[in-house]
């Protein structure tokens, strides 16, 4: 009979040996920006809050903080590093809305950045 607690060559895991993973193992940046503050900047403008929304915020947010403004691909490839498996024209759309609805505005040199409202709607609240 199948016994699912057993490798799967049929001999008994050895004693000693443990299940539990490294900790450090599967470490990713975590998000930089609390999501709260990201979900009432989005409800403040009428949208709903989605998980691509977020991440696309956060990364662009993340990037302006560091001094590295973000494109369309910048930003697929950070989701991309983060395992958020979208695809570019996902992230493509996402961005383009949020532009038409003045959360973020497209800069000359085609990166993304929080309009100048949303900006100080975003960090009006602590």
């Amino acid at each position: 009979m199948y016994n699912s607690q057993l490798p799967t060559d049929g001999n008994p895991m050895p004693l000693g040996a443990s299940l539990t993973r490294d900790p450090h193992v599967f470490d990713k940046k975590t998000e930089h920006h609390s999501n709260e503050r990201i979900r009432q900047l989005l409800k403040h403008f009428g949208l709903r809050t989605s998980l691509i929304r977020l991440k696309v915020i956060d990364a662009l947010l993340t990037a302006s903080e560091a001094g590295h403004p973000l494109g369309v691909r910048g930003v697929h490839t950070q989701l991309l590093e983060l395992d958020i498996p979208l695809s570019f024209l996902s992230v493509r759309e996402v961005l383009k809305r949020l532009c038409s609805e003045g959360v973020l505005e497209l800069n000359p040199d085609k990166s993304y950045s929080l309009h100048p409202q949303a900006a100080v709607v975003f960090y009006a609240h602590p």
